[in-house]
């Protein structure tokens, strides 16, 4: 199927955002968990470039996506958490311009978290999967470089995201081109629209993971995995 594709701005605040009714999906995930080059994957050309130093971009890049008959849409690469070069601060701004998306502008933005296949149940990525379930009505968690796998591996993995975010988790590989198929009927599914759904301006935004949250969540899956003391008899 035909995807055409082109960049169209690298927005700092809600202004520079296109307010000309289309859908929007933003992607979410750590600096390093390959959002480029999956976008690149998705639109069969080299559209968004990869940077070899995690978080140094500050600004969601926009894309404008239109895929055989469907209608276009807006693909809003958030920058990465986690590795991001002076804290968070960039980050909060952006997201809560993205995800808070006016209803004049367009139909409320959906989200995909992306984490890394190889890395299940990182705290910053469950507790992103946390702010996500109360920023957004429509997410999904998408996990990356499947292809780095064995099918051992492969099966544990999956076991594990899917036990800790509690949510079917797509795995997708930007390399072999595994579950792209899957993850653009995704994308139409959360774009799709949906009679009587609450309004997302409604909902809460609690700001994105902290370095405390994160610690807090790390110490939480600890204790939830953490196997039983046996008594001393």
């Amino acid at each position: 199927m035909k995807v055409e594709a082109s960049f169209l701005r690298s927005a700092a605040s809600a202004g520079d955002l296109p307010r000309d009714g289309l859908a929007a999906i933003a992607l979410v995930g750590r600096s390093n968990v390959g959002k480029s080059s999956l976008i690149n994957a998705l639109v069969r050309q080299r559209l968004a470039r990869t940077s070899g130093a995690p978080g140094k971009t500050r600004l969601a890049n926009v894309y404008r996506v239109a895929r055989g008959q469907s209608p276009a849409m807006y693909v809003i690469d958030l920058p990465g958490f986690g590795y991001a070069r002076g804290g968070n601060a960039g980050f909060d701004e952006i997201a809560q311009a993205v995800l808070g998306r006016e209803e004049q502008d367009g139909p409320a933005t959906a989200a995909i978290l992306l984490v890394d296949s190889r890395h299940p149940g990182l705290a910053r990525d469950t507790e992103a999967w946390r702010w996500l379930q109360t920023a957004v009505e429509r997410r999904a968690v998408v996990a990356t470089k499947i292809d780095k796998l064995t099918r051992g591996e492969r099966i544990r993995a999956m076991g594990q995201l899917e036990s800790v975010f509690e949510h079917p988790v797509l795995p997708v590989s930007a390399v072999t081109g595994e579950g792209l198929d899957e993850l653009w009927k995704l994308i139409d599914n959360l774009n799709r629209p949906r009679p009587n759904s609450s309004s997302p301006s409604r909902l809460r935004r609690p700001p994105p993971p902290s370095r405390a949250a994160a610690a807090a969540a790390a110490t939480a899956l600890e204790k939830k995995t953490r196997p039983p003391r046996r008594r001393k008899r």
